[in-house]
């Protein structure tokens, strides 16, 4: 079983480097997924409130043996439940679901700049962190702007900023911003989800020469980048393929080759005009 690399967030909270997100997985499906993943050495789960399947996701966790201290559970509030106490409650419902007494990071799942209630949610994360049921707290989709407001407006700056992030998208400013701010970047959809990256002959290439699959060597270029990152599969062959990432690097010639596939373009919705 892979030893994966831990990183230490603004906290001191140690996160996995490499988890499993169950992203559109069936709630009928969750259960024995993740208990695949768990299997397979994963010890960091990424779920949210979206994805309707935290109950199955808190199941498989009840049902694997292992420590709670040894699990990093993550979930995500939804745009619907925005505001100071429409986010309270919805936590609870979370926590409820997952049959845990507390996550260790709880993320807003995306800013909703034009309803200009994110600072006001966030303050509503500060009061679940300060009662010790989130070990840490975030945000997804977090912006330069929206980072910086809460960063004026309110106390704690945010434990990480999950993103769209991958050879298409490689974010570079906005990684460099959260560093400058001490925010650990993770990387959503981090093999491009159907956008050619995983053909793209100078993955392959990379591929080939190291005598890895495509979608080990992008995962290979998120963790030498420093990023977190959750890949998602429901099959148990590719979720054994997607942790073991650790025994070969990839060189500065490839990480260069890498860096020509940015195109700018996303698989998800633009944070500045999702609403």
């Amino acid at each position: 079983m892979s030893t994966i690399p831990e990183v230490t967030l603004n906290n001191g909270i140690r996160m996995p480097q490499l988890g499993f997100g169950v992203y559109q997985v069936p709630e009928d499906e969750t259960h024995g997924v993740v208990a695949s993943a768990l299997e397979a050495g994963y010890r960091s789960i990424d779920t949210a409130a979206l994805y309707r399947n935290e109950a199955g996701t808190g199941r498989a966790l009840a049902e694997s043996g292992i420590p709670r201290e040894e699990l990093f559970v993550t979930t995500k509030l939804w745009n619907t439940d925005q505001g100071h106490d429409a986010a309270l409650k919805a936590f609870d419902t979370s926590l409820e679901k997952l049959g845990l007494d507390h996550v260790d990071l709880y993320l807003i799942h995306w800013p909703l700049p034009a309803r200009d209630l994110y600072v006001e949610t966030w303050r509503a994360l500060e009061k679940i962190h300060a009662e010790g049921r989130a070990r840490a707290i975030g945000v997804s989709n977090f912006q330069p702007a929206h980072l910086r407001r809460l960063r004026e407006e309110s106390d704690i700056v945010p434990a990480v900023n999950q993103i769209e992030l991958h050879p298409r998208l490689q974010q570079r400013e906005l990684r460099e911003f959260d560093a400058g701010l001490g925010v650990a970047t993770e990387a959503w959809s981090p093999l491009g989800r159907g956008n050619g990256v995983l053909v793209d002959p100078v993955v392959t290439g990379i591929a080939e020469k190291h005598g890895r699959s495509p979608a080990q060597v992008v995962l290979r270029w998120h963790i030498q980048l420093g990023n977190v990152v959750i890949p998602k599969s429901a099959t148990p062959a590719r979720i054994r393929e997607n942790i073991d990432v650790f025994g070969f690097e990839l060189d500065d010639e490839d990480l260069a080759s890498m860096g020509t596939l940015e195109t700018g373009a996303r698989v998800g919705p633009d944070p500045d005009t999702f609403n």
